[in-house]
């Protein structure tokens, strides 16, 4: 048979036809609508003594037909043929019949006859015509399919074969057999009376379940033209009923006073039910085709459980669960708060919250470590407080701007000298607040000032001509203060600092008492050297004796 061959079984056929050899015969394979080529004994029909060639046919009772003959000596064939033939066949060169527009009607045997001088040869050869099918179609689809229900899905249809195609069922790109229970695949072919063609169909009936929600069907036509042709997926909805619903909270994270909550019930039934009950605060609320309940501007009462259901029945229900996050803060004292330097303050913090806020406390936007402590205060303590509490995603602040008042102390009054020396610098240093006033009781040039935390600085330059007591005053709304400091005078020692003005005196004075000592001791020796040298002459000795007299005269004298 034909269907042994290699080349037979090949699905893509030339369009003159494949010829099949057979046991005795061979076997021509064309397609429909194209031009048949039948050879004749695969053209070697030519004897030398040939005489003609003639075609002819088996009819359908059996009997033979002419088609045409060829003389040898002729170039042109007569058609003998007086039916459907007469006018769609000829001759090639080499003794192969041509049969335009193939039809079914054509698959028959045709014969070759080789007449010559010395012999009579026959090349019987079978015509059969193939049409490759059309695309498969799916056709009757169901609108859905019943959970767990044998439900017919669809009809898949190819048409116009030969010979009939084969159509097959797919699943999710996987072959559906038929098990007659879950799976029911019933064909059918059909042969159009006309053309000989056959147009299959074949029904599904198929039990769908809740996974199918996401199966594809599809169907495929295989057929000996090849390749196979497989339609679209289709996908069907698939009909359940409700088992269990679901509750969800959106936002799903942190929910805080005066945000909008919305509870989302679903149910996976299919299709979802109309209506949905939500359970609010104990009442029951039916909500119509959305299944979406909306809670706004919710508080911290609104926190608990909340329950979804089904109208028709209350025991397939879903719970869910909102927390409402929460904090309040109360800050004593605040606004502006003044207070005297050494008092105390008590800050109260009080606060109320869901959860344990996180605690931060700046002053004048830097951070403090801890709460700060107002037991003893300085100006120092003076500034603006904030106290800010955060708890998941709420933040609260309060603040006060603490004012620490006070007469002004003078700390410390110094002087030094400029660095040129020409010049004499006075530093007043004062703790107050308000800021204190400065008066000198002398004139000066005001070089620089500064106040900081309740501490001033001020600094007077001063050219000093003879030695100066001067007075450094400091004084605000609540009071005042004063200090004293000695200044020499430039005019001596202008190079160095009043200090070493004092110790350069000192020196001087103690260096000229000293020289005046060595003076006197020196003019003391010279006279009694004197003395010694009137020792050695009578003069000296004579005066001497007078002297000695006047001496002791004197040292017997009462002291007046």
């Amino acid at each position: 048979m034909c269907g042994l061959s290699d080349v037979c079984k090949h699905h893509s056929l030339m369009a003159s036809g494949i010829t099949c050899p057979t046991s005795g015969m061979q076997k021509v394979i064309s397609q429909y609508g194209e031009t048949i080529i039948v050879p004749c004994n695969n053209g070697d029909n030519k004897p030398s003594d040939l005489i003609f060639t003639k075609w002819k046919y088996t009819k359908d009772d059996g009997s033979s037909g002419d088609l045409l003959v060829k003389q040898a000596q002729k170039d042109d064939a007569k058609v003998s043929a007086t039916d459907g033939y007469k006018d769609r066949i000829n001759i090639t060169d080499n003794s192969s019949l041509l049969i335009t527009k193939a039809t079914l009607g054509d698959q028959r045997v045709f014969t070759c006859m080789v007449v010559s001088i010395n012999n009579l040869d026959e090349y019987p050869v079978e015509v059969e015509v193939r049409k490759r099918p059309s695309a498969p179609e799916i056709k009757n689809k169901a609108s859905q399919l019943e959970n767990d229900k044998l439900t017919p899905l669809g009809e898949c249809v190819t048409a116009d074969a030969n010979p009939p195609a084969e159509i097959i069922w797919l699943k999710n790109n996987k072959t559906l057999l038929n098990d007659n229970k879950t799976v029911i695949i019933t064909p059918n072919i059909a042969t159009d009376p006309v053309t000989g063609l056959s147009s299959t169909k074949s029904s599904l009936q198929y039990t769908a379940g809740k996974q199918d929600m996401t199966s594809q069907f599809a169907c495929l036509v295989r057929h000996v033209t090849g390749p196979d042709q497989v339609t679209a997926p289709v996908a069907f909805s698939i009909h359940y009923p409700t088992e269990k619903v679901s509750l969800q909270v959106v936002p799903a994270s942190t929910v805080k006073e005066g945000d909008n909550v919305t509870l989302k019930c679903q149910a996976d039934g299919n299709p979802p039910p109309t209506s949905l009950n939500f359970h609010i605060k104990g009442k029951k609320v039916a909500v119509t085709g959305s299944g979406v309940y909306t809670l706004s501007g919710v508080t911290r009462a609104d926190s608990g459980e909340y329950k979804c259901s089904l109208p028709d029945n209350d025991k397939i229900e879903a719970t869910a669960t909102v927390t409402v996050t929460y904090l309040d803060l109360s800050l004593i004292p605040s606004g502006r708060v003044l207070k005297k330097y050494g008092e105390s303050l008590e800050v109260k913090v009080e606060k109320n919250s869901s959860s344990e806020p996180t605690v931060t406390w700046t002053k004048n936007n830097s951070k403090l470590e801890k709460q700060p402590d107002f037991s003893k205060l300085t100006y120092g303590h003076a500034g603006m407080y904030v106290c800010e509490m955060s708890v998941a995603g709420i933040k609260r602040s309060a603040s006060f701007h603490l004012v620490v008042e006070g007469i002004p102390v003078i700390t410390r009054l110094t002087k030094q000298q400029s660095t040129d020396g020409k010049n004499k610098v006075l530093i007043c240093e004062a703790e107050g607040s308000p800021q204190p006033n400065v008066q000198w009781s002398v004139n000066g040039t005001n070089s620089e000032s500064s106040y900081v935390n309740g501490k001033a600085t001020y600094r007077l330059t001063v050219v000093p001509t003879m030695n100066l007591t001067v007075t450094c005053q400091v004084a605000n709304n609540l009071g005042l203060d004063s200090k004293t400091i000695n200044v020499t005078s430039l005019i001596f020692h202008a190079d160095l600092p009043e200090d070493e003005d004092k110790a350069k005196l000192i020196v001087g004075v103690v260096v000229g008492l000293l020289v005046a000592a060595a003076v006197v001791g020196i003019i003391y020796w010279l006279y009694m050297k004197r003395r010694q040298g009137s020792w050695k002459t009578g003069e000296k000795e004579m005066g001497t004796s007078e002297e000695s007299k006047k001496l002791e005269e004197n040292s017997h004298r009462p002291d007046v």
